[in-house]
């Protein structure tokens, strides 16, 4: 019987799963967010660097300001990525739900 779609079972087996049965979104969004968040410190980083290379003045704002800035990107990526993680779940559950009814998947 067919459960829906599951978690858990990553990797490779996943991504050669043509019916799309198992979600691998869920598994990597930790991956991701790392992702974000080493991205996001290089570009202040770069910018800091950049602006320093301007003046000293700019420099001295990139250090000021860069880290507000980063950090309003990052929790703009973390929203974006639960809002991702909440579409995933709410398939799921809808799933769990249509099975427990004993309706079954609808085609």
């Amino acid at each position: 019987m067919d459960q829906g779609p599951q978690r858990g079972e990553g990797g490779l087996s996943a991504l050669l799963d043509f019916g799309f049965t198992r979600f691998i979104t869920l598994s990597i969004v930790k991956i991701l967010y790392m992702l974000g968040m080493a991205l996001i410190v290089l570009a202040w980083l770069g910018f800091t660097v950049s602006a320093f290379a301007t003046s000293v003045a700019a420099g001295f704002g990139a250090l000021i300001l860069g880290p507000i800035v980063a950090l309003l990107y990052l929790i703009g990526f973390r929203i974006w990525l639960e809002l991702v993680v909440v579409i995933f779940r709410i398939g799921e559950n809808t799933s769990k739900l249509v099975d427990q009814r004993g309706q079954g998947p609808l085609a």
